[in-house]
């Protein structure tokens, strides 16, 4: 799912949130200097309390900046309000920075100026606004949890083995690495996707472009649903992060016109492939309705993948098994090609199910009708 969301991001710093900086005490302005004084000196601030980001965050490499500095008008002497752009890039992880709009209160004292308060001011929050945060760093995975939350280095070695099963696929074109927030509890990671809760229980893992990222180029990382995924298996755990690693990969040759049963369905065929379990297994639900004489007549819609929706879990098999058939009859190498074909496509001035009836016919030599058909008889085969 995309939001960009895509179903199965926001650096998480270390303990304590951000602690107050001072600067030294500044030399009263000349006359008609103030308003440009003070604007200075609360950018030093911050230049300051940025510098310190990376020391007291434990994150190595990591960048931090506030930046679009606007003060409010003047409390008074002695107390000031801003609002600024906070941007921080983990080196290795985030090919853009994440940006989190802040709102700043600042008190001068004895010993200058000094933060009093900063807080959120639109979008999602950023994570230490929930609580003081601990890492787990793997060898391809950097995983950010909260303190008072599960353990982030359970996730280090599944997050580990997810980015090369991923990349054995869809080559090295994407960094190679994943970044994964574990927040504490389920409304916790309703709130980072700006979502009401009710709608993401049993979600266990969710994608997401980071707030700031360009459009085309998102940061991506996994946030995932601590309460969901302790409900799983390990299989059923890796399963999930190779998944949601899956959208990292192809998140470059993933646009809105690609229809969600191609992105979802190799991001669960990619998870699943060479797991040895039989279709009966990966797709239980669509298996039980087929038993039950239900059958679907179409592809899965767009619609159909809405968190909580009835049926998602079949939306989700059917998906996968479409691109089973495709990487069965074809091959990998043109299941990955029709994707990145389907993303390169010019989006405007066609509607979607034209578009993918003439690239099925272009990369696969049949129209979406015909693949509809084979696709219906591999559902009903589940039967057996």
């Amino acid at each position: 799912m995309r939001r960009v969301l895509s179903r199965r991001g926001a650096l998480l710093l270390a303990a304590g949130g951000l602690a107050q900086l001072s600067l030294p005490p500044v030399a009263p302005p000349p006359p008609g200097g103030r308003a440009v004084d003070r604007q200075a000196e609360v950018a030093a601030l911050l230049a300051a309390r940025a510098r310190s980001l990376p020391a007291r965050s434990g994150l190595t490499g990591a960048e931090a900046v506030y930046r679009n500095l606007v003060l409010s008008p003047p409390a008074g002497p002695e107390r000031q309000g801003a609002s600024v752009e906070l941007a921080l890039r983990i080196a290795g992880y985030d090919e853009y920075p994440v940006v989190y709009p802040r709102r700043i209160e600042l008190v001068r004292d004895r010993g200058g100026w000094r933060v009093e308060r900063e807080e959120g001011a639109g979008g999602p929050p950023a994570p230490w606004d929930l609580g003081p945060v601990r890492t787990a760093a793997g060898a391809r995975c950097l995983v950010l949890g909260l303190a008072d939350g599960p353990d982030p280095a359970g996730l280090v070695p599944v997050g580990d083995k997810a980015v090369p099963a991923v990349s054995a696929v869809w080559g090295d074109a994407w960094p190679g690495r994943l970044l994964l927030e574990l927040p504490a509890t389920e409304p916790q990671f309703a709130r980072l996707l700006e979502a009401d809760p009710a709608g993401w229980t049993g979600m266990a893992a969710v994608t997401v472009a980071a707030p700031g990222a360009p459009r085309h180029t998102p940061a991506d990382r996994v946030v995932i649903n601590p309460e969901a995924f302790a409900k799983l298996s390990d299989f059923g755990r890796q399963v999930v992060v190779t998944h949601e690693t899956t959208h990292v990969a192809t998140r470059a040759d993933t646009r809105a016109w690609t229809p969600l049963w191609l992105s979802e369905g190799v991001a669960d065929w990619t998870a699943y492939r060479d797991s040895g379990r039989r279709p009966q297994q990966i797709a239980p639900e669509l298996a039980r309705d087929v038993a039950a004489g239900k059958l679907p007549a179409a592809l899965p819609a767009d619609a159909d993948f809405t968190a909580g929706a009835d049926g998602i879990a079949q939306a989700y098999e059917q998906s996968w098994l479409a691109c089973e058939l495709i990487a069965r009859r074809y091959g990998t190498q043109r299941l990955v090609a029709f994707y990145r074909a389907v993303g390169a496509a010019d989006g405007a001035g066609e509607e979607r199910t034209h578009r993918t009836d003439r690239l099925l016919r272009s990369e696969l030599g049949l129209g979406l009708a015909e693949f509809t058909g084979l696709w219906r008889a591999e559902v009903e085969a589940l039967k057996g």
